[in-house]
């Protein structure tokens, strides 16, 4: 899992951090000053790869870093003493790098970073990308299936591999989901003497990579799904429970997905609420509770499928269910609104400015949604929708379950 948005509080007895990042050159291509700050650190933290470039120093400490990494480091730095300290990285080390973890931890003013040439800069350089043409992903610890959210014909985008079989994987993906012909361009050990480059289409790739590579994707396939609320409902793995593609375009334009807000899809189903906030934005985050095991599991092939593979299931059920979990900026109840407890909880749990959105299609749900707009205000629609289908040899309409939607917005 990718480390947490959220900051951790600093770790009281830590030290304040050095970052200094390394390129593919090496340590001969660190500047002076740089090289200086390192050689006269008590502590010098890094991969090992890092720390084996280093001349030897007597009497200087060497660590690598912990694994898991999120959880193990906290702890490390509380046993450092306040000597400098400096930590190697590679590139630029808030491009996915070590950087933005230890300012997660210690703060912002406790950690200076000296940024080399990052690999996405010299991945753009090497192919001639200007930077707004291109997209960044990063797979370092992630799940491959991020790359699918980027899918569509003509776009580039730059992958921060994880290690030599990414490419792999990211080819198989993209042959699975139509786009076998796009090409893979792997540029190996970028800025080094071994730079290597090499280019194939996706589909039958067999070629080996270097450990240290980025992807470069040119994408040729077929327009399958956007990014504006309310994706085809066959885009979607169901068995019925599903909020249709205009309940749910209007439901998703009043929660209002925003950079970096977390949802809760309540009484999940297929899952397409919380599919569909986080595909509005990469850092976008949600929680999926849905009760039936065999829901909550189509609900994380669906996320993955459609490129949004961190997306939370919880298999249970509100409000019981709700406890813990991370404050949502926005709350979409498709079922269960009438179990006893569930609106006051999702009410209750809303951040400043969240917005709570619920449908229901029985009377019951209904009777409460419009009690609900009489305590609190807000918005209440009601929702019909008919399609064309065929009548015999003509053409009719065909209308859907009339849905009742509350809407509203914590002041």
């Amino acid at each position: 899992m990718p480390d947490s948005p959220h900051p951790s509080p600093s770790p009281s007895r830590a030290p304040a951090v050095t970052v200094v990042g390394i390129g593919a050159d090496g340590w001969a291509a660190v500047p002076d000053r740089l090289r200086d700050l390192v050689l006269h650190a008590e502590v010098v933290l890094g991969g090992a790869r890092h720390l084996d470039l280093l001349p030897d120093v007597p009497g200087q400490r060497r660590l690598t870093w912990p694994s898991p990494l999120r959880t193990g480091l906290p702890q490390l730095l509380t046993t450092l003493d306040d000597g400098p300290v400096v930590a190697l990285a590679s590139g630029d080390p808030l491009v996915s790098g070590i950087g933005a973890t230890l300012i997660e931890i210690l703060g912002r003013d406790r950690v200076v970073t000296h940024p080399g040439v990052s690999s996405v800069a010299l991945a753009r350089a090497r192919l001639g990308w200007a930077a707004e043409s291109c997209a960044v992903v990063s797979l370092v610890g992630r799940d491959p299936a991020l790359v699918l959210r980027e899918l569509a014909p003509g776009r580039r985008v730059l992958v921060l591999s994880s290690d030599e079989h990414t490419p792999g994987r990211v080819a198989e993906m993209l042959t699975d989901a139509g786009y076998g012909a796009s090409a893979l361009h792997v540029l190996g050990d970028l800025g080094a003497p071994s730079e290597s480059r090499v280019t194939s289409p996706a589909e039958g790739w067999s070629q080996d990579s270097p450990r240290l590579n980025v992807l470069a994707l040119e994408l040729v396939g077929p327009s399958l799904v956007g990014w504006t609320a309310g994706l085809p409902d066959d885009a979607f793995e169901h068995d019925g429970q599903l909020t249709k593609r205009d309940l749910r375009a209007s439901a998703l334009a009043r929660l209002s997905p925003t950079p970096g807000g977390h949802l809760w899809d309540v009484g999940a189903g297929a899952g397409s609420i919380g599919i569909e906030w986080m595909r509005a934005h990469p850092t976008c985050t949600a929680t999926a509770i849905e009760g039936h095991p065999e829901r909550a599991a189509r609900i994380a092939r669906n996320a993955s499928r459609l490129g949004v593979p961190g997306l939370q299931v919880v298999t249970g059920r509100a409000p019981a269910d709700l406890d813990g979990l991370r404050t949502p900026d926005a709350v979409f109840v498709g079922g269960g609104a009438t179990a006893p407890g569930v609106l006051g909880a999702c009410l209750a749990a809303l951040a400043p400015a969240g917005r709570l959105v619920v449908h229901g299609v029985t009377l019951e749900t209904e009777r409460l949604l419009a009690q609900a707009y009489a305590e609190h205000g807000g918005e209440l629609t009601r929702i019909a929708v008919e399609t064309a289908s065929p009548v015999g040899s003509f053409t009719g309409w065909t209308p859907a379950r009339t849905v009742t939607q509350w809407a509203w917005t914590r002041g």
